[in-house]
């Protein structure tokens, strides 16, 4: 596929190293689509009830929201083949101890201190989109590339999660977030080797003051973008499980999910490869008022191929909205802290699913699973209002 302004796919792979490294971050961001949604198959397969599985995944996904950013600062301090080795050896240890008490029956308390440390996870999206950077940067590919890491991370929350509820249903109850666990361990440690595409770790001299990411009113109004963009994340996951059960097709749920990912998927191709990257904030803005539009009509889905049909509609406003957010976040950050700021961007995106999903819990819980949609549209709403935010502060400077 060709664009007139983004370029090919097939160009971005002309750079020594760029294929080996964007496979190795495929297989290294794999796990953070399968741990948590495993550790809650792995329960209800060992006892039937989703509580406790539901309460470690939650403490799982926080730990990795704050333990995130803590790991991408040093990734940008000491370079990432210093630091990313051992972020991983800490996360897989600390699951693998977590599955061994599950095995062994080990204390419940145990099973929540290993859920900690496991959340140091390195945010392998963020080390990837720096490796292009480092390729790409000032140039009219490096848009291309950051489509292409769009349509990557959908396609791992495609893979991932069916990867990991099957193996844990079919093989054993902990064989789902034992592989993830591996998978982040192998993967990490081949992309922190590759050492030739690696960016340069930027000097850092005692008297220098490092910039307090969050103070910068753009990046602060893009994180809370994604966080309420994280919340539409969560309704759709949810209230696609309560309303194809209240339809009397629970199977249903992932194929309505499946769709809405490659509706994502298939608009950050379309969208990285033709669309150029002039006034990037406008984009933003025209990006998340389709999001709040193409989410109305979920209000009033009445069977599930209707809804099938409306989450791949919906799905095609998501990765536009990621590819542009990236490509602003890159454009306003100091260049020696690039690593941290896409991972604050993903860190909100977490804390956002970890809200959506709980707010949307007891809209439906109260109201039914249709009106559960109704989080979603404020959450497109707000989303709008900080990329109005954006561009008002673009169009001053």
């Amino acid at each position: 596929m060709t664009g007139h302004k983004g370029g090919s796919y097939r160009e971005l792979f002309a750079a020594p190293g760029a294929a080996a490294f964007c496979l190795a971050g495929f297989v290294a961001r794999l796990p953070i689509a399968m741990v948590g949604i495993g550790i809650v198959t792995m329960f209800s397969q060992l006892e039937g009830n989703y509580a406790l599985g539901g309460a470690l995944s939650a403490l799982f996904a926080l730990s990795y929201a704050v333990l995130t950013p803590l790991v991408s600062r040093a990734v940008d301090r000491y370079g990432q083949h210093r630091i990313l080795p051992a972020a991983a050896s800490v996360s897989a240890a600390s699951t693998l101890a977590m599955l061994a008490g599950v095995r062994f029956d080990a204390p419940t308390a145990w099973l929540f201190v290993c859920a900690i440390p496991a959340g140091l996870m390195p945010t392998i999206g963020a080390m990837v989109r720096a490796r292009w950077t480092q390729l790409y940067g000032g140039t009219p590919r490096l848009r291309t590339a950051f489509a292409l890491e769009a349509v990557v991370d959908e396609v791992c929350f495609i893979v991932g999660p069916v990867l990991s509820v099957g193996l844990s249903v079919s093989v054993f109850p902990e064989a789902g977030p034992l592989l993830g666990a591996v998978l982040l361990l192998v993967g990490t440690v081949i992309l922190a080797a590759q050492r030739a595409t690696e960016p340069p770790v930027r000097p850092h001299t005692g008297g220098e003051t490092r910039t307090s990411l969050l103070r910068l009113p753009v990046l602060l109004s893009i994180v809370v973008m994604m966080v309420a963009v994280g919340a539409v994340f969560g309704v759709i996951d949810v209230a696609a499980v309560a309303f194809t059960a209240e339809q009397g097709a629970p199977g249903a749920a992932t194929l309505a999910l499946a769709l809405f990912a490659t509706g994502s998927a298939t608009s950050g191709l379309v969208f990285g490869s033709r669309v150029g990257s002039d006034a990037p904030a406008r984009q933003l803005l025209i990006a998340t008022a389709v999001l709040a539009v193409l989410l109305s009509p979920l209000l009033l889905a009445g069977s599930v191929p209707v809804l099938a049909v409306l989450y791949f509609v919906a799905g095609c406003a998501i990765s536009p909205i990621m590819i542009v957010a990236t490509s602003l976040t890159q454009q306003v950050v100091p260049a020696g802290q690039l690593t941290e700021s896409i991972t604050w961007t993903v860190a909100g995106l977490g804390v956002g699913i970890a809200a959506g999903s709980a707010l949307v819990g007891q809209v439906i819980d109260r109201a039914g699973a249709g009106t559960g949609y109704t989080v979603a549209v404020a959450a497109g709403i707000v989303a709008f209002a900080c990329a109005t935010v954006v561009h008002l502060r673009a169009r001053l400077e």
